[in-house]
């Protein structure tokens, strides 16, 4: 049980709710649990089914992709995309020529979802999570997004934090894009004794605003005709009680034979949670008189791969390991294409950048028990680190800490050592 009251300041708050859902991220949650609350917001049967178990976790209040009307070759976005659940049913509908992309402050959640979307057989650029704060600008173009989904998110965030996520919203949207969010709104003003409850924050209750204000948010942002339904869930489903069968997680066979499930959430002392909040569908449009402008959208990410993980080494670090005969325990991966004027670092295998997402199962089996695995282009700012991130997400989805993804700090152009050179013959 988490006890204690809500931090006084909004990077207070901002902390609390990052370290509980952390903890949420790492310990995982029963199944039962998680497939009753997912249930009873509206996925179905099929839907679970379609995506990986670890991705959902108990802490939806609704379905946003059901009422979306998601299509193929769009770019979507999930603010507080957890372990995944939303940003991966998106993704089979935008397809391979469309982006899912998912953002969540926790870096376990976020390594969570990855892992799962490497089990779901995605990768980087088509489905992406990136860790960002969600009360910060956000790291998206302009007018980029043809639909931006959050599922019980946006009352966990400090007041503040709420509108300018909000206008957030409205900035990366293109003209016409949708907005479609899932929460928790309050049905009246809640005494300072809920307001004040960690636990009930943590479970998406003291954060919670009332219709009108959360009414006043949306139009601040620039959404001048949102849509607030209530969908009337009953919001104790997230108070279940007893133990389930052997203490069973999500990466465990259902425990619904049980009857009873364990809460992924802190538990509350507040009483009937209806009483006090229910859950809302909110879908609101950005209208724009550049009915071309969406046409014209940029990437919405431009450089996806500085999100994922990848270290560097620098190019005496790098000529160390070339000029120590012992050291054989490592590859040097020049990614360039017809741009390799010059020649290239002294014993590079070449593996070209416009075929490496595609070849990295057999990449994998050929240096997946290589200890460094080092990637360079002319800068490394480009198609080197984007190789690195693709091979380390790729190991991390496998769960092989035997081998790791390098970037060779200034690529080609900054290496100095003429002698550690071949020429520009092909490799």
């Amino acid at each position: 049980m988490l006890a204690g009251t809500v931090p006084p300041t909004d990077k207070g708050v901002v902390s609390a709710v990052c370290d509980a859902y952390s903890s949420i991220a790492r310990e995982g949650a029963h199944t039962a649990y998680a497939e009753a609350v997912a249930e009873a917001f509206g996925y179905t049967v099929e839907q679970l089914r379609s995506i990986p178990a670890e991705s959902h976790m108990g802490l939806s209040c609704g379905n946003p992709v059901a009422v979306a009307s998601v299509k193929e070759g769009e770019t979507v976005l999930d603010l507080g995309s957890g372990a995944g659940i939303d940003v991966f049913l998106a993704a089979q509908k935008v397809g391979p020529k469309g982006q899912a992309i998912g953002m969540d402050i926790s870096t376990d959640m976020v390594n969570r979802a990855r892992k799962n979307a490497f089990k779901q057989g995605y990768r980087p650029p088509q489905v992406v999570f990136i860790q960002t704060e969600l009360t910060q600008p956000l790291p998206v173009a302009t007018a980029s997004v043809d639909c931006i989904l959050s599922n019980c998110v946006i009352n966990l965030l400090p007041d503040a934090g709420k509108a300018a996520l909000l206008k957030e919203c409205y900035r990366i949207l293109k003209p016409g894009g949708r907005l479609v969010v899932n929460d928790i709104i309050a049905k009246k003003l809640l005494p300072d004794t809920i307001r004040s409850d960690l636990s009930a924050y943590i479970g998406c209750i003291s954060g919670a605003l009332q219709l009108e204000q959360y009414r006043t948010l949306t139009k601040l942002a620039g959404f001048t005709d949102a849509l607030f339904v209530e969908t009337g869930g009953d919001l104790e489903v997230y108070k279940s009680a007893g133990p389930a069968c052997g203490g069973a997680s999500s990466t465990s066979p259902s425990t619904k034979c049980c009857g009873v499930t364990i809460s992924t959430l802190p538990e509350t002392t507040i009483g009937n949670l209806n009483e006090w909040a229910a859950s809302y569908q909110i879908y609101a449009k950005k209208v724009s008189s550049d009915n071309g402008a969406a046409n014209k959208s940029p990437s919405a990410l431009d450089r996806w791969w500085d999100a994922y993980p990848k270290d560097y080494l620098t190019s005496g670090e790098v000529a160390s390991l070339l000029r120590d005969p012992d050291r054989s325990d490592y590859a040097i991966i020049d990614v360039r294409e017809n741009d390799r004027v010059g020649g290239h670092v002294l014993g590079s295998i070449q593996w070209r950048a416009d075929a490496f997402a595609g070849s990295l199962d057999k990449f994998y089996d050929e240096y997946g028990k290589t200890k460094q695995v080092i990637f360079y282009c002319g800068s490394s700012r480009g198609r080197g680190s984007r190789c690195a991130a693709w091979y380390q997400d790729y190991l991390n989805g496998e769960g092989n800490t035997e081998s790791k993804a390098y970037v060779l700090e200034g690529g080609y152009y900054g290496w100095r050592y003429p002698d550690l050179m071949d020429g520009a013959s092909s490799l």
